[in-house]
């Protein structure tokens, strides 16, 4: 599957006919390449890179999506939002879309290096996010280079209350252990569904933003980070399929607020 067409399926929510790792034999090596050339596409025409989304860091989930490694793509102006705690995010657009909620970290600098430390000097904010993210297959039903291929399945992202580290912490250790022994309840109009924790990715998200640049940085053509960026870390439950109409909830507990969605 061309570029072209990976990004004609995305505009307009057709599921593919067939997985581009069946029809090409492509790796994930290779879709990294053909999401660079989509970003290249979407840029051609306007959007502009706002940062970078991680997926696959939950360890938990691995078995059920056959994913067993992390995966990265891009945030747009055109898929980002903010808020102070609610918002509403419409679904059309979106091939079968399913809700993530996750830590989010804002860049004021572009990271020295990637230990946590460097991470540490680099942020100037977290806040609570949802991830709304897609799949073009049916059924969710993928290999590794699939997902890279479909933009790392990001659909939208809805970034909430936005705190200061400084106002958290000192040093990334303070920082980490905050964010990994936080939790949060995710309830679907009043209703519990699950329950998740920061350190289920890769034990922690502070932790998955090292992983992730390290991959980043090691990715031919791949753009760097750059102040300004955003970062969703990946999910702390599993991706949960939404519908217009729908309330959801993310109790999360201290460091970070609660985030509302409502979906139209």
């Amino acid at each position: 599957m061309t570029p072209e067409e990976l990004l004609k399926h995305y505009d307009s929510a057709r599921l593919w006919n067939a997985a581009p790792s069946d029809a090409d034999g492509l790796d994930v090596a290779g879709a990294y390449q053909q999401a660079l050339a989509v970003r290249a596409l979407r840029m051609a025409r306007g959007e502009q890179p706002r940062g970078y989304k991680i997926g696959f860091t939950n360890r938990n989930i691995w078995p059920s999506y056959c994913v067993f490694a992390p995966i990265w793509g891009t945030v747009w102006d055109t898929t980002l939002a903010l808020c102070d705690g609610e918002g509403t995010v419409p679904l059309a657009g979106i091939c079968q879309p399913r809700l993530e909620p996750e830590a989010v970290f804002g860049l004021r600098a572009v990271p020295a290096g990637t230990s946590l430390e460097a991470l540490f000097d680099a942020i100037e904010w977290v806040a609570p996010g949802f991830e709304i993210v897609q799949s073009h297959l049916p059924g969710w039903k993928f290999r590794a280079a699939d997902t890279v291929a479909d933009g790392a399945l990001h659909a939208r992202l809805l970034v909430g209350a936005r705190i200061a580290v400084r106002d958290l912490a000192t040093d990334a250790a303070g920082l980490e252990h905050a964010l990994a022994s936080a939790s949060v309840t995710l309830h679907q109009d009043g209703r519990q569904v699950e329950q998740g924790r920061g350190a289920h990715v890769l034990d922690g998200p502070l932790h998955a933003l090292a992983h992730f640049l390290q991959e980043l940085r090691a990715c031919p053509g791949a753009a760097d980070l750059k102040a300004g960026d955003v970062v969703t870390t990946g999910t702390w439950t599993d991706a949960w399929p939404v519908a217009a109409g729908q309330l959801w909830e993310a109790r999360f507990s201290n460091p970070l607020a609660p985030l509302k969605v409502r979906f139209c």
